[in-house]
């Protein structure tokens, strides 16, 4: 009951927070240079006043901006993102038909990043000092300080260009008709270098901060206790040592998790990977506040709800916490 009464005061929170974003992306958005009226008008190839003056009343921009974000507002709250600009579409289709690719790339990368993050931090705990703690900390420290747009391009350049083992673009084969588990398997080898990628950043920032938390709970009293006791080696690491040190992680995972949605921008540009970042990237590029409104309201939903994961996940891996 406690602990339920704690999920729902963080919702409450996270839905505060939410409004809030919407109207600050909604403000900031409109602060920027150009509209997508002056796009289109353009791509149209007509610049008479009148043909302007018609598009930003079919659009609703002729209109004071209070009133503007007024009925923005009301929609979201309805859970209406509205129609896109450019595509023709609802921004709410437009997002689900995507949405599923970035959760599929993020939350492989997501994955892989903790879990090589934290064996390769609890082995240059173990080791600390030896070659092996110094190699893990020269590649963290490599992944960490690589851009992800060139460690992705060398990724194409290496394992499709050279060595032509993974394709290096898109979400499946283009015209290649497959389906049931030769299309799993298609979209698999698409995902290989786009998750591997974005995850090899994370991976570096988990392990450093793996190492780090393992190497001071090493110097606490009730481990020293155990050690003492003549409890093996292998067990005081497990059930002393790592589950005491993954509390810090799994609050960083967390916080990150959401942010990783938002980092797949680029990591999709580069491999065409058809999710919502890249449909971020061409809703900026067009001007289309609507869908752009939407990809970065729904980013943020992410975000929040990863954040409420967390709070649960860190109150089950230390029961002793407080729920407040």
């Amino acid at each position: 009951m406690k602990r339920t009464r704690f999920m729902l005061a963080r919702l409450a929170q996270g839905i505060g927070a939410l409004l809030v974003i919407a109207i600050v992306n909604f403000l900031l958005i409109r602060a920027a240079p150009g509209d997508p009226v002056s796009v289109l008008a353009g791509e149209a190839g007509a610049s008479d006043a009148q043909f302007v003056a018609q598009l930003r009343s079919q659009f609703g921009l002729d209109k004071p901006l209070p009133q503007q974000l007024a009925t923005y507002v009301g929609k979201v709250v309805q859970l209406d993102l509205g129609f896109s600009y450019r595509q023709q579409q609802p921004v709410l289709t437009l997002i689900a038909d995507r949405l599923p690719a970035t959760l599929l790339l993020t939350g492989t990368a997501f994955v892989l990043s903790l879990l090589l993050g934290i064996t390769l931090g609890a082995l240059s705990a173990r080791h600390a000092g030896s070659w092996v703690d110094r190699a893990i900390s020269i590649v963290s420290l490599v992944f960490y300080a690589t851009p992800l747009y060139w460690l992705a391009l060398m990724a194409v350049l290496l394992f499709t260009v050279q060595l032509q083992w993974l394709p290096g673009f898109g979400y499946t084969t283009v015209g290649a008709g497959l389906g049931g588990a030769a299309l799993v398997l298609d979209i698999a080898r698409h995902l290989v270098l786009p998750a591997l990628t974005l995850a090899l950043f994370y991976m570096a920032v988990y392990a450093r901060m793996t190492r780090a938390t393992m190497l001071e709970v090493m110097q606490m009293d009730f481990v020293k206790t155990a050690r003492a006791k003549g409890v093996r080696p292998g067990r005081i690491l497990r059930a002393h040592v790592l589950r005491n040190a993954l509390l810090p992680v799994v609050t960083l995972a967390g916080i990150q998790a959401g942010g990783m949605i938002g980092g797949a921008v680029l990591t999709e540009t580069v491999f065409a990977w058809p999710g919502i970042g890249r449909l971020m990237f061409d809703a900026l590029l067009q001007r289309d506040y609507n869908l752009l409104l939407g990809a970065f309201l729904v980013t943020a939903t992410l975000a929040v709800l990863f954040n409420l994961i967390t709070d649960l996940v860190y109150t089950l891996v230390d029961p002793r916490i407080e729920l407040t």
